[in-house]
């Protein structure tokens, strides 16, 4: 038995191919969360993979987009225009097993709503999204799907044997569906491609809260890396795709060697391959920069390493970073935007067109740059690191921009709006 419109909400269940780490979706899903208990609703959990509370939680491993039955399919769906029969087999048989795991999932927990986390945008998991939509499809229940990354986004999904599957699932029309995007562009294709009306709910971040400040355990981090107290630490905040310019920040490495700048990737995720990665390190051996990617000491919390090592954390990067580096070709949003915002350090930023869109017109003070470095760009960047007074006025200044424009009071307001077009007022 599954609510109308006009039922009440109270429980909440979100699906997604994984709750784990600290990927955008993963990142952006814990935000959500948070604000929707705070306005009184329980949440739980559907993926293939979670780290997330398991009492709240049901993980069914062919949900997670890199199971190796997944990543076989996906590799036979995207280069080639036909699809042979038994590949659409395969495809059919998963979603079935998939569709009665979600069915389960709503029953176990008596979800009365759900949120869909990327699961019906970007064709990562065919099998899940097809079976996500007849789910829908089949029982009307509310859903609201979270799109962040769109298939005509990218280019390797464009030539396909499954246009089919992407015109059903990624995303569907269904009239229980209430679409929310990230950026105002993604509002317009999702208009103009599906005919589909969507709100724009940005990332955001808990400006109502202050960073941490650097404590015992981070201070020992840079000496860990191998990075000297008179070396300068550039902070990569992402995954190693090629989207994300890496080449870039190595650049500006380089360019400022008299300062001794060493490069610090966070995240070691290649969910795209690893020839990317490959280009990157050869590259920066090319220009002699010493780029540091330490997924055994560096994870989504502190922690210890099998040997009994410290790990740290995502944040324990920013408390030692100098300066960050974002200088992505294209971003959904700008997570790691905000969390350099939030931590108050200096950002050099790719003008990405959703920058340009939705967040330049905010008017923070960063240095940006036109798809490469230029020797005035580096000039700046070191003025920047020469001037203490100067980084404290800028980041102070570009915390409360966060704070009036991107903050979790947003997020708050924008979803008591969602809410309402399912009649929860």
């Amino acid at each position: 038995m599954y609510l109308s419109r006009s039922s009440k909400i109270y429980r909440i269940g979100f699906i997604s191919t994984r709750f784990k780490g600290t990927d955008g979706v993963s990142l952006e899903t814990m935000k959500w969360r948070h604000v929707l208990e705070k306005m009184g609703y329980e949440c739980f959990f559907f993926s293939g993979l979670s780290d997330w509370d398991p009492d709240k939680s049901m993980v069914v491993e062919e949900a997670f987009f890199a199971h190796p039955l997944i990543q076989d399919i996906q590799d036979r769906c995207f280069g080639t225009i036909v699809r042979g029969e038994g590949l659409t087999g395969e495809i059919q048989a998963i979603r079935f097993r998939l569709k009665r795991a979600l069915y389960e999932f709503v029953e176990t927990f008596s979800i009365d709503l759900l949120i869909t986390e990327n699961a019906l945008t970007i064709p990562m998991h065919i099998p899940l999204g097809l079976a996500i939509t007849e789910f829908i499809a089949e029982t009307g229940l509310p859903t609201i799907a979270h799109h962040h990354d769109f298939s005509w986004e990218r280019q390797r999904f464009s030539v396909n044997c499954v246009e089919d599957y992407l015109s059903m699932a990624f995303p569907p029309r269904l009239n229980s569906i209430s679409h929310v995007v990230i950026n105002s562009e993604g509002r317009r294709q999702l208009s103009y491609r599906c005919g589909l009306s969507s709100i724009v709910i940005p990332n955001v971040f808990d400006f109502d809260t202050q960073p941490p400040a650097m404590d015992k355990y981070a201070k020992s981090m840079r000496k860990d890396l191998g990075v000297a107290d008179d070396e300068l630490l550039l902070l990569q905040p992402t995954r190693i795709i090629d989207r994300k310019g890496i080449e870039h920040a190595i650049e500006l490495a380089s360019r400022l060697k008299d300062k001794k700048a060493k490069l610090l990737i966070s995240h070691q995720e290649r969910d795209e391959g690893s020839d990317y990665y490959n280009r990157t390190m050869d590259y920066a051996g090319l220009l002699g920069v010493e780029v540091i990617v330490r997924p055994d000491i560096i994870g989504a919390e502190r922690g210890k390493t099998e040997e009994g090592a410290k790990k740290y954390s995502l944040w324990d990067c920013y408390l030692n970073a100098d300066f960050v580096t974002y200088p992505s070709t294209y971003e959904g949003f700008g997570n790691a935007f905000l969390e350099a915002v939030w931590f108050k350090k200096p950002i050099l930023v790719n003008r990405y067109s959703i920058f340009q869109q939705d967040i330049e017109p905010a008017d923070f003070d960063v240095v940006v740059m036109e798809n490469y470095v230029t020797p005035e760009i580096v000039d700046t960047v070191r003025a920047i690191l020469d001037s203490p007074d100067a980084v404290e006025v800028m980041t102070a200044k570009n915390f409360e921009l966060g704070h009036h424009f991107f903050s979790y009071s947003l997020l708050e307001q924008r979803l008591h709006q969602v809410m309402m077009n399912f009649g929860q007022l």
